[in-house]
């Protein structure tokens, strides 16, 4: 690392903070606003004229977002103001690895000054090196949001067959069944704590909201009683219902279990599995269910499992709920696939990540020829 320079981390870039834009001042355009938590709206106007880096300042703070257009970065916000000719990809991610909780002011809403950031003493390589780094980590970010927008394409068209099949085009002389008539609730309780070594697969909201992963912990480390999840089966939240979190699950091992705001419900043919999460992705399901919990308060509605199992639907036949689920396997199967590999693309990045940016793990690079 003899040629990686030390210094200041502004004697390398400069960060600046946001500018003030009251909601009653927005005009609708095409200008992506960027807050302390991410983008937030859109404007007319820029404050940056070019492609930058935005940190959260105040309240969401660590949060690093980089906008490829110009943007207006809200006061609750920190952006580099001076990139002073280092490499900007490189930079963001860089920022990623920065301990922002050393820098916060420890208030109830936590906040950060720029200038206790500017005095932290880093370690900065070469420009050409930056480049390479910023170049491996932006090629895996790149695969993960190829496959994440492969994802949304997928269940959009499941979203539309599942319209098309039993809403569209559905007849008055059809069926009119309940959820209960095609599935039933499981709830298998277990206490992780009892066998304190074992490694837990635990399927909870925050792991849900986190990336769809489930956390990996000890039994010594979840201290609550949970569900033991069962194969093939979908997991609906009961909480805040009119944001569906719903978890479909095809390849269960005997150390998965969910928490207890999840709804365990298993079809009694398992070639109805897959139109049962369609039918709880569906906009008029979870409108329903989002009716059902309204006797509670905003977002600590809770949803009873019997209201789960008086959904109604109508179908011809159960036969013709067995083709449809056929008929969107593989693409939900392609869904599943491309999960676990933004999984293992995030895992490999988040690893990588400290160790390109200390010079643990160096990379090739060709060195710049001066003209």
């Amino acid at each position: 690392m003899s040629e990686w320079q030390v210094g200041r981390l502004d004697s390398f870039f400069t960060l600046k903070r946001g500018y003030d834009l009251p909601k009653q001042s927005r005009v609708s355009g095409s200008v992506p606003i960027i807050a302390s938590s991410g983008f937030a709206d859109f404007h007319n106007e820029a404050k940056v004229n070019e492609s930058g880096v935005v940190t959260g300042r105040y309240g969401t703070i660590g949060s690093v977002f980089f906008s490829d257009v110009p943007f207006w970065p809200l006061n609750t916000s920190l952006y580099v103001n001076d990139f002073k000719g280092n490499d900007k990809k490189f930079i963001y991610y860089f920022l990623q690895t920065l301990d922002w909780e050393k820098f916060s002011d420890k208030s109830a809403v936590p906040g950060v000054n720029r200038n206790d950031v500017h005095q932290e003493e880093i370690c900065f390589p070469s420009l050409p090196e930056q480049k390479a780094i910023a170049s491996i980590l932006s090629s895996l970010d790149d695969k993960i949001d190829l496959l994440h927008c492969q994802n949304k394409t997928l269940e959009a068209m499941a979203e539309t067959l599942f319209r098309q099949w039993f809403i569209e085009e559905a007849k008055e002389d059809w069926d009119d069944l309940l959820v209960s008539d095609i599935a039933t609730h499981i709830k298998d309780n277990v206490n992780p704590s009892k066998d304190p070594l074992k490694t837990y697969y635990h399927f909870s909201l925050p792991a849900f909201d986190s990336g769809e992963k489930p956390t990996i912990e000890l039994g010594a480390e979840i201290l609550s009683n949970k569900y033991r999840v069962c194969e093939n089966s979908i997991l609906v939240s009961k909480l805040n219902p009119r944001v569906p979190r719903i978890w479909l699950l095809t390849d269960v091992k005997d150390n998965y279990v969910c928490s207890t705001e999840f709804q365990n419900l298993k079809p009694k043919v398992g070639s109805h599995l897959m139109f049962l999460y369609s039918l709880f992705n569906s906009r008029d399901v979870i409108d329903e269910l989002a009716m059902s919990a309204s006797g509670t308060s905003g977002s600590h509605q809770r949803v009873k499992p019997e209201d789960m199992l008086n959904i109604s639907f109508k179908t011809p036949s159960l036969d013709y709920l067995e083709e449809y689920s056929l008929l969107i396997t593989p693409s939900m199967q392609k869904v599943s696939s491309n999960k676990k590999q933004i999984q293992t693309l995030e895992q490999l990045r988040d690893t990588l990540l400290p160790k390109l940016m200390s010079g643990e793990v160096r990379v090739q690079y060709q060195t710049e020829e001066v003209a």
